[in-house]
């Protein structure tokens, strides 16, 4: 007797290990690294390369606590999965839901940035209706390419990859010998109130790996490919984070007010060639970004729905591309009423504060999943079994008590929201016949 076809078994697995890795590449390398290198600079001066090794240290430390828990699912959702497993179905749709306010948050910055970085060449995008109607046409492009489904999304995603890593790559190269090493190992440590309050900022630099688990449901082999590709590529980001501030700090020591110091940095070092290479690096940075955002923030919500956390029309795939079309569609909207509405700093300060609460709270589930589901051959393992989640959780938690009391009110009016939500969709569940519930 053939099984029914659920929602899930409709989408395609057609994510391999590479597309992992990149998926977490695109979320981490953004907008963050080409604008917090001076504000590192202006708060912490050539201790800033140790500030964004710190910041290093503490993400790999979350990304192996939340790849040791990818390693017990293989269906989408992933933060909203372990929780949900570990701590029920209201805590695992809260999860989801603040996940996906900072991920269109995340959207509607990057919409921002590249509209203010086009108006560099036609001025009317600067502001009025001209920027409104550039932000639509560029949050329209990337729904577009994402309702095609999976695999034209991370066909576009590979591309933008490798023009944006070449001009990093490139100016990690060419600034090498530049740096000052005796001055950053010297450098005056400075005290635990601004290290916590310039580690938050920079942590925006950081965040956005979490977008390969949420693809799970869509990749082959996910319980082994996600964690090994998740905890590599941070790995990686961290390392060149710390080189590109090493040589930043290094070359351009006075660029604590500046608005893009890789570019500035670029222009020192390969002239204005350089300059204009890393310009484009910027924009390939935020479309990439963006692009792998709605690859991945549709799948939240068609998670919720699927668990019957949302109304059942944002879990409808389309027979044809194996896309969740609603949701997709969805999230453009939403992603268009936030790019509108808001600057790209407000956005920022809220994707990067809601994305430290969901990290804690996956971090908590570990044990729970550990202690209550088998364990598998060949599964991830992490050394020391839990100390390094201990460790990650307190970080979390230390670098959330440096936030802004403004950023918890936001925080809190989400779960808020999200509370009402969850009461009015689970209540339509209830009222379903059983065979519809259980479909």
């Amino acid at each position: 007797m053939t099984e029914p076809r659920t929602q899930e078994s409709l989408l395609r697995r057609e994510i391999g290990r590479l597309g992992v890795a990149t998926i977490a590449m695109n979320g981490i390398i953004g907008s963050g690294i080409f604008a917090l290198p001076a504000v590192a600079i202006a708060q912490a001066g050539y201790f800033s390369a140790w500030v964004f090794l710190l910041c290093g240290i503490l993400i790999l430390s979350v990304a192996l606590s939340l790849a040791r828990a990818a390693s017990f699912f293989d269906i989408t959702g992933g933060p909203t999965v372990y929780t949900t497993h570990a701590f029920g179905a209201f805590v695992g749709f809260q999860t989801g839901l603040l996940i996906y306010v900072s991920r269109v948050a995340a959207i509607a910055a990057s919409a921002n940035l590249i509209v203010s970085y086009a108006a560099g060449l036609w001025a009317p995008l600067g502001s009025g209706l001209p920027r409104a109607l550039g932000v639509c046409a560029y949050v329209l492009l990337v729904t577009v390419l994402n309702a095609a489904g999976v695999r034209a999304g991370m066909a576009a995603v590979y591309l933008i990859s490798v023009l944006k890593l070449a001009p990093l790559v490139l100016l990690m190269l060419i600034g090498l010998p530049s740096v000052e090493w005796g001055l950053v190992a010297g450098a005056p440590v400075i005290g635990s109130g601004a290290l916590g309050e310039t580690m938050l900022v920079l942590m925006y630099a950081f965040i956005g790996f979490e977008f390969s688990l949420i693809n799970a449901g869509e990749t082959r082999n996910a319980r082994s490919a996600i964690p090994k590709a998740l905890v590599g590529t941070v790995l990686a980001v961290a390392l060149c984070y710390t080189i590109i501030q090493l040589v930043v700090v290094s070359v351009g020591p006075d660029l604590g007010g500046s608005d893009a110091p890789l570019i500035d940095i670029a222009r020192r070092l390969m002239g204005p060639a350089g300059a204009v290479l890393l310009g484009m690096g910027v924009v390939f940075s935020v479309g990439g970004g963006s692009l792998t955002s709605f690859i991945t923030a549709p799948r939240l919500t068609f998670a919720l729905a699927r668990d019957g956390s949302l109304p059942a029309w944002f879990g409808r795939v389309s027979e044809r591309n194996g896309a969740p079309v609603n949701s997709i569609l969805f999230c453009g909207i939403f992603s268009v009423a936030l790019a509108v509405g808001q600057h790209f700093v407000w956005l920022i300060a809220l994707s990067t504060f809601v994305r430290l609460i969901t990290y804690a709270l996956c971090i908590a589930a570990v044990p729970i999943i550990e202690r209550t589901l088998p364990e598998q051959a060949g599964q991830f393992r992490l050394p020391g079994r839990l100390t390094i989640p201990i460790f990650g959780f307190v970080l979390t938690l230390w670098l959330m008590m440096h936030s802004k009391l403004g950023q918890m009110m936001i925080a809190a009016a989400i779960v808020a929201i999200g509370t009402i939500i969850y009461k009015v969709s689970s209540r339509q569940r209830k009222q379903l016949p059983d065979e519809r519930r259980t479909s």
